[in-house]
C-alpha cells in the first residue's frame, strides 16, 4: 500500500474526517435517493413496505441532515475546542431565530413564508428548532473560510462581508431544493428565482452580516484556529453538497449555474490574494481580537 493510501487510512479513522465521511455519504444517499425516486416515483417497489419507507424517507432525510451534521460538528467543536463556541452558537442560533420569527410573522427581512411540518417541531408555532441550529452549521465554515482569504490587520469588515456572501450563496442552491422541489417551506407570492423572491437574497445577506459579526465579537479566532480550515471547508462543500444535488438532479440548471459562480468568486478572490503575497493560512489564523488587529 502507498504511503499516500495510508495518511489517507490514518486520516479517515480520525473523529474529523471520520464523522465527515458519514455525513458525506448520507448526503450521497438521500441525493441519489431524490433523483431516483422523487423524480421518477414509478420505480418505487409496488408494495406497502416500499411506498411507506419511501414516504418516511421524504418525510425525515432533511431533517435527518441537519441532525447528522450537528452530530459531526459539535463532536469536532468539542473534541478541538472544548466549550469555548457554545456562546457563539447560543449567540448565532438566538439571532437566526429572531430573524426567522420576523420572516415568517411580518415579511421582513426575507418576505413572506410559512414553514410547513416537514421540518418538525416548531418554536413560537412558526420557526422548526432546527433551522437556528442549521444557520449555525454554515455559518461557522463560512466565517471561517473569509477568515483565511482576510485574515488579520484591518480586514475584520472584509471577513465579515465575505462571510455572509458564502452564507447566502448556499441558499442559491438551498431555496429551490426545499421550496420549489419539496414543500419544507412555501413563499406567500412566487418570486422570479423558482419561487423564491430577490428580497430573500438581501435577508440572507443582512442576517449574515450580523451573525458574522458575532462571531467576530465573540473572539471565534481565538478557538476556530484549532479546527483545521481543510476541515472545515469540506464540511462547507459537503453541506452545500445535498441541495446542489438535489437542483442538479431535476435539472435546475440556473440554480445549478448560479451556485457554481458564486462559488468560483471567493475562490478566485482568494486565489488573487495569494498570488499577491497576502497570508492564506491552511488554519485558522491566529490573531488579535475579533473585529481588530
Amino acid at each position: 500500500m502507498s504511503h499516500g493510501a495510508l495518511r489517507l487510512g490514518k486520516a479517515l479513522l480520525t473523529p474529523e474526517w471520520g464523522g465527515l465521511g458519514v455525513l458525506l455519504v448520507f448526503t450521497l444517499a438521500a441525493t441519489l435517493g431524490y433523483g431516483v425516486f422523487a423524480l421518477n416515483p414509478a420505480l418505487i417497489p409496488d408494495s406497502d413496505f416500499a411506498r411507506s419507507f419511501y414516504g418516511l424517507s421524504f418525510r425525515l432525510f432533511a431533517r435527518a441532515h441537519i441532525l447528522v451534521g450537528t452530530a459531526v460538528l459539535f463532536l469536532v467543536l468539542l473534541l478541538r475546542t472544548g466549550v469555548r463556541w457554545v456562546p457563539a452558537f447560543l449567540a448565532v442560533f438566538l439571532v437566526s431565530f429572531l430573524s426567522e420569527h420576523l420572516g415568517t410573522g411580518y415579511g421582513f427581512p426575507f418576505g413572506h413564508y410559512d414553514y410547513t411540518g416537514l421540518l418538525g417541531f416548531k418554536v413560537g408555532g412558526r420557526v422548526p428548532l432546527l433551522i437556528p441550529v442549521s444557520w449555525f452549521l454554515m455559518a461557522l465554515p463560512s466565517w471561517a473560510l473569509a477568515n483565511a482569504v482576510f485574515p488579520a490587520g484591518g480586514g475584520w469588515w472584509a471577513r465579515i462581508l465575505l462571510g455572509a456572501y458564502l452564507l447566502t450563496v448556499w441558499d442559491l442552491a438551498l431555496d429551490p431544493a426545499m421550496s420549489y422541489l419539496t414543500p419544507y417551506w412555501v413563499w406567500e407570492t412566487k418570486g422570479p428565482f423558482y419561487g423564491m423572491p430577490w428580497v430573500n437574497l438581501a435577508g440572507w445577506m443582512g442576517t449574515g452580516v450580523v451573525l458574522m459579526a458575532l462571531l467576530e465579537w465573540l473572539g471565534a479566532r481565538s478557538w476556530a484556529r484549532d479546527i483545521s480550515l481543510p476541515w472545515l471547508g469540506a464540511y462547507y462543500a459537503v453541506t452545500f453538497l445535498m441541495p446542489l444535488g438535489m437542483v442538479l438532479a431535476a435539472g435546475l440548471w440556473a440554480a445549478v449555474w448560479v451556485s457554481l459562480a458564486g462559488l468560483l468568486l471567493p475562490w478566485l478572490l482568494y486565489l488573487s490574494r495569494r498570488k499577491a503575497g497576502e497570508e492564506t493560512p491552511l488554519v485558522v489564523a491566529q490573531g488579535g481580537e475579533a473585529g481588530g488587529s
